[in-house]
Order: structure tokens, then C-alpha cells, then sequence
């Protein structure tokens, strides 16, 4: 696993954490209880500041990073899909965002939002509680529904599982 010290800046990762041995996480960061950090992963607290909560998903190669002295938050049970990009943003708990979307600066992601795949959340926008949002830039376009929220709770149910799982049950073959 790739865990560095940044000028005495050192992650704090909790002991039921999984972090893959291909992903790097370096500087002020703070990685909860059962999330599951997928391979290719970056997530960057060398001059800021980054904090993801219990058992989240920050799937493979995902960035992570903050500006200057800012602080970019991840609250608890958040699905964060492959190859998302999250920028000194604020993500609450139970959202999830889509495979490849970006989160700007000072942006908001409500609490049980879903950001669609690809989806852009330009800088400062606030995608309020329980919405879902697509394209680019990102627009609501409905409120998330009862059905959502049991097919995303299986997924992060899922991840967390794996965080367990991982360290015992992945072996290197070669």
C-alpha cells in the first residue's frame, strides 16, 4: 500500500479500512472505519486537507486533493464510482457519484444525492439533499426515490464487505 508522510503530515487510515496496495495516499488525510480504497486511487493531502468518513467507496483511480490550507469532505456511506474526480469539494453522507464525474471546487453534494455518470458539478454549485443530477454541467433533473436508495445501500453494503474481505482473501498469484 502506498501510505506517505508529507512533510509531517501523516494519514490517519482506521484499522478496518482497506487501501489497495496500488493506490497512494499521502499527507492530512483521514480514511474511516470499512471504506474501501480501490486500486489507482489518489488521494493527495499535501496542502490541504482530506477527510472521508465510514465505510465509503473511493473505487479505482479516483482523485482526491484540496486547495491550500482547504479541505476536501467525504462523509459516511458515500459510493464514489471508478475514475471520479472530487476537488476540494463537499460530499455528504449516502450520496453517491457516478463513474467518471467531476466535483469542483466548493461544490456541495447533498445528503442521498446521486451525480450521474460523467456528470460535471462546476465550481460553488450545490446539489441540494436527495436529487439526482446529470450531465454537464450537472442539472437536476428528479428527486431520488425510495427504489434508489435500496439498490444503492446493497452497492455500498457491498464495498464495505470488501474492506473486510480484502485483506484475508486477496492473494497474489504472480
Amino acid at each position: 500500500m502506498g501510505v506517505f508522510e508529507f512533510e509531517g503530515r501523516i494519514p490517519s487510515i482506521a484499522p478496518t479500512a482497506y487501501v489497495d496496495e496500488d493506490a497512494k495516499v499521502l499527507g492530512d488525510v483521514t480514511i474511516g472505519a470499512q471504506c474501501f480504497i480501490g486500486p489507482g486511487a489518489r488521494i493527495r493531502g499535501d496542502y490541504g486537507t482530506i477527510v472521508i468518513g465510514d465505510r465509503t467507496s473511493v473505487q479505482e483511480n479516483c482523485v482526491l486533493h484540496a486547495r491550500i490550507n482547504e479541505k476536501c469532505e467525504v462523509g459516511n456511506h458515500v459510493q464514489i464510482g471508478h475514475g471520479a474526480l472530487l476537488h476540494n469539494c463537499t460530499v455528504k453522507d449516502y450520496a453517491v457519484v457516478g463513474v467518471g464525474a467531476v466535483i469542483s471546487d466548493y461544490a456541495t453534494i447533498g445528503i442521498w444525492s446521486i451525480i450521474g455518470e460523467g456528470a460535471v458539478v462546476t465550481s460553488g454549485q450545490s446539489i441540494p439533499d436527495g436529487k439526482v443530477a446529470v450531465g454537464v454541467p450537472a442539472k437536476v433533473i428528479r428527486d431520488v426515490a425510495e427504489a434508489d436508495k435500496q439498490v444503492w445501500s446493497k452497492y455500498k453494503e457491498a464495498y464495505a464487505d470488501l474492506a473486510l474481505r480484502y485483506p484475508k482473501g486477496l492473494k497474489r498469484i504472480k
